[in-house]
């Protein structure tokens, strides 16, 4: 990048915080030096700030997992705190301090690297964090929140209670006072903003490796901002630049715990087809079959998206959100593009991670591997053409 690699300043006239912050009346200078100085408190925390993440052409990876395409990869593993997570908090942040700062102990509910996000952006800016997390939490994680000053509070379920009793928890503790430090849009919604520079910078970097035609791109879903915030970024970035790509999303859930796929499912099954991938192709190619699944989907969004009853296990134990936070934002972008969400089996969650691991030099978790198991997916690959370019992001280092 011409101008910093520090993604916050270079594309900061896109930040929502930035024209926050010009509307009250501050200088582009005094908005430069605020990022400056939090990334140097982040530095100093996580030792090192944020950078700009590679995108990287993985062709062994890619006939490993017999994928017939090009295959990009977006290694975020190299971000603070080692996940995208840190890029929604460090947005929120900018946006508290702006506002002159938060009220209230910060609260967040997460079993891992949202977590560990928070807990590393809070101890730079000096603010009390209160963690919620649920009792299978892996103890490396639960031992460096502890390191890092956060106040964590292990939930157990309820007797009749439906939903994460996490998320419960975290909701009464914004009740009582605590300020939202999380990354599910719906709660938080400022954290979509910084979220979208992971979008900015991949759409600079396809134009880098000469990208053109179909774009596909697969993403792991747990909350849903990963998705919202980066297909929104992408899409503006494509936009801005004039590039010559139609980009595609697929939403990519386990068969653990797939609330986003079944709200696609009960929302598009008035359009008959054999497979989903026809099914999508039909929304976009009727007038008007978009926008009327959409006007369903805002007027009646409770017919669609609720708790998964019973969530089972999964090495990609990052995405098992009973619900899909920032479902809407996702699945508008699915039926606007074309894409259709892909549930994944255990084993091929596992296959793409084992693969990632022999072919690259990327340390990724399985959680950050589970969006790319989604070209696994017979339908998804017989739909899919050789000449299309997959681009798959990696997002929690192993711990």
């Amino acid at each position: 990048m011409a101008e910093s690699a520090n993604p916050f300043v270079h594309y900061r006239t896109r930040l929502d915080s930035y024209r926050v912050a010009l509307d009250a009346g501050w200088s582009d200078e005094r908005f430069v030096a605020l990022v400056e100085e939090l990334d140097a408190a982040v530095a100093t925390v996580d030792g090192h700030g944020f950078v700009t993440t590679p995108v990287t052409d993985e062709a062994n990876l890619a006939r490993a997992i017999g994928l017939d395409s090009r295959l990009l990869v977006k290694n975020d593993t190299e971000n603070v705190s080692g996940s995208h997570k840190s890029r929604h908090l460090f947005g929120v942040a900018l946006h508290q301090a702006i506002a002159g700062g938060p009220s209230g102990e910060l609260a967040i509910a997460s079993c891992g690297n949202a977590a560990m996000a928070a807990a590393v952006t809070a101890r730079a800016m000096d603010q009390p964090l209160r963690v919620f997390i649920p009792t299978w939490a892996e103890q490396p994680v639960v031992d460096k929140l502890d390191a890092l000053g956060a106040h964590i509070s292990v939930e157990e379920r309820r007797e009749g209670e439906v939903g994460d009793p996490t998320y419960l928890r975290f909701l009464e503790a914004v009740e009582g006072g605590a300020t939202p430090f999380s990354v599910q849009g719906t709660v938080t919604p400022t954290t979509i903003d910084g979220g979208r520079t992971m979008g900015w910078e991949l759409a600079d970097q396809l134009a880098e490796h000469d990208v053109t035609g179909t774009l596909r791109v697969f993403i792991q879903i747990g909350g849903g901002a990963l998705a919202a915030a980066t297909w929104k970024g992408l899409v503006q970035g494509l936009g801005e630049n004039g590039a010559a790509i139609t980009p595609v999303l697929h939403a990519v859930q386990t068969e653990a715990c797939a609330p986003l796929p079944r709200a696609w499912e009960l929302l598009t099954r008035p359009v008959s087809a054999a497979s989903w991938p026809e099914r999508a192709d039909r929304i976009v190619s009727s007038p008007g079959a978009e926008s009327d699944l959409i006007e369903n989907l805002v007027a009646r969004p409770d017919d669609y998206m609720w708790a998964w009853e019973e969530v089972g296990m999964s090495a990609a134990s990052g995405i098992l959100d009973d619900v899909t936070y920032d479902w809407q934002p996702v699945v508008k972008a699915m039926l606007k593009s074309g894409g259709w969400p892909v549930v994944v089996s255990e084993e091929q969650v596992v296959k793409v991670h084992e693969a990632a691991h022999a072919t690259t030099t990327i340390d990724v978790e399985p959680t950050g591997t589970a969006g790319l198991s989604g070209v696994l997916d017979d339908d998804t690959r017989r739909a899919m053409d050789p000449t299309d370019t997959v681009v798959a992001l990696f997002t929690g280092v192993t711990r």
